[in-house]
């Protein structure tokens, strides 16, 4: 019996990628290059890392050389790789951080030599087996020392000091011991960090400075501005069109985090532990350029940018109540446009003032100005406090659940009578009461249910009351934040004078 035998196609495939792994070579690509530029625009935004790591590594390349080359590495000998290592440790991205760096590097060494000597003369003087008895429990107790203090809250500056001088007792100790020349290791300790410090800090101080006191100036300056501008943004988009506003309102509450006025005042906040790293540092700076006090008080400025994130608080407060979910109507907003306008513009434009008064070292800031802020913000209390009258007068009169509001209205009508938009307002809350409070009724059901069910639900009825109670008070919880943003500024003009006259600056001059 003959079988045929059916014929086998093999299909190899060939080395041309498919559509897909071209798609993906292609996304894989776009992805490297969307990297690339985003690392380009972030060192486009501070030039300062490229700066300073170039600097580290001529320092580096400096102090190497004394090893590469034959001549130095001859006198030296191979102890100048303490050189090198203190380099890397002492250098730092400011001037003054190299500075108290290199001191502490400096201090803690010349303690532990100091120390590690006399320990050395005791334990040779009391024989041969109290040697290492006395090594070891001198090592024990400078340890336990140094460990305790650099966390004291005065000495946690001193922290490296503290650190060095433990390492360094510790290895002249042990070679004292092994070795038996503890004066050589000494000297040779002392004259590599020597060589090593001083090279950090002639590349530091030569070579495109970055000075901390620069730095601290310039971002409490900015931060300044950031604040000024966040609450104007802040007000603008608050009284802004209403068909608008519900698009904000209704987002979640992490909606608004990417918003450019909220990242600034964020940015502001945050800048507490900065500050005070940059005084620090600054302290330890000669003077130059415009600061050239012998004691400049840099630790005002510190105290500056506390008071002014304070003020940064209540914008975070206002950008809060900006995106709640519960809001008055937008025609009672426009009651008091004029006046938080007229407020938020003058106190941002004070807070502005203050900070081109710290750019340029100056004090210009006169009692007009505080006096047109004083006056804009009593009209603001002035209309809040009538705006709120008529609100919870309109909410007093009504029922919890109103089937005739123009009854209720009726009632406070005599009452408010002089009010040109009277009218108006009293249209805008009759439609404010039949619409929103079915939409509250429903927010604070679940299942949803229609708004028929609660008028039986004493219970959600009076869940609704106090929802539409917190939508009127929220216009009023605006006003509060704005004008205890206005209470703080007064702080900030004391701390500013004040470090006005610390510091020293000129009178009212064009800068």
């Amino acid at each position: 019996m003959n079988r045929k035998m059916g014929s086998i196609e093999i299909n190899i495939p060939t080395s041309t990628p498919t559509k897909p792994e071209l798609h993906e070579t292609k996304f894989g690509v776009k992805k490297i290059w969307v990297q690339i530029q985003s690392v380009w625009e972030i060192c486009k935004e501070d030039t300062g890392r490229e700066i300073f790591a170039l600097k580290v590594g001529v320092t580096v390349l400096l102090v190497s050389l004394l090893v590469l080359f034959e001549a130095p590495y001859q006198v030296f000998g191979s102890n100048i790789i303490w050189a090198i290592l203190t380099a890397i440790l002492v250098f730092e991205d400011t001037v003054g951080a190299t500075f108290n760096r290199g001191f502490n590097r400096a201090v803690g060494t010349l303690v532990a030599v100091i120390l590690a000597i006399l320990v050395a003369e005791t334990a040779l003087s009391c024989g041969y087996l109290a040697e290492p008895i006395i090594i070891g429990l001198s090592m024990f107790m400078i340890a336990v020392i140094t460990s305790y203090m650099k966390m004291w809250g005065a000495l946690v500056q001193y922290e490296y000091g503290f650190r060095v001088t433990l390492l360094t007792y510790c290895l002249i100790v042990v070679s004292d011991y092994r070795i038996g020349n503890p004066i050589k290791t000494v000297i040779d300790r002392l004259y590599t960090i020597g060589i090593g410090g001083m090279i950090s800090v002639l590349v530091n101080v030569s070579i495109f400075p970055i000075w901390a006191g620069d730095q601290l100036h310039k971002e409490l300056v900015k931060n300044f501005h950031s604040v000024a501008d966040s609450l104007q943004e802040c007000v603008k988009k608050y009284l802004e069109d209403g068909s608008e506003k519900s698009k904000i309102t209704m987002a979640s509450i992490d909606a608004f985090h990417d918003e450019p006025a909220y990242m600034r005042c964020q940015s502001t906040l945050d800048s507490g532990s900065r500050f005070e790293a940059l005084a620090k540092s600054a302290k330890w700076e000669p003077p130059h350029g415009r600061f050239m006090h012998i004691s400049y008080p840099w630790f005002q400025y510190v105290k500056v940018g506390a008071v002014l994130r304070h003020c940064a608080y209540e914008v975070m407060a206002l950008h809060s109540i900006v995106h709640a979910k519960i809001q008055v109507p937008y025609k009672l907003r426009v009651g008091l446009h004029s006046e938080v306008e007229e407020t938020s513009n003058q106190a941002a434009e004070l807070v502005r003032n203050l900070g081109r008064d710290i750019s340029c070292m100056q004090w210009s800031v006169k009692d007009s100005h505080i006096k047109r802020l004083h006056n804009s913000i009593k009209r603001l209390q002035s209309s809040i406090c009538f705006q709120y009258s008529y609100m919870l007068a309109s909410s007093t009169f009504e029922s919890p659940i109103p089937h005739n509001p123009s009854k209720s209205f009726t009632n406070i009508s005599h009452i408010f009578y002089h009010l040109p938009y009277q009218r108006e307002m009293e249209e805008e809350t009759e439609c404010y009461q039949e619409i929103k409070g079915k939409q509250l009724r429903r927010l604070c059901s679940w299942p949803p249910r229609e708004a028929d069910v609660f008028e039986e639900d004493s219970e959600q009825n009076i869940k609704m009351r106090g929802i539409e109670s917190t939508a009127m008070l929220s216009l009023t919880n605006f006003a509060s934040s704005l004008m205890e943003f206005v209470a703080r500024v007064e702080h900030l003009v004391e701390a500013v004078d004040e470090l006005s006259k610390m510091a020293k600056f000129k009178s009212a001059l064009l800068c």
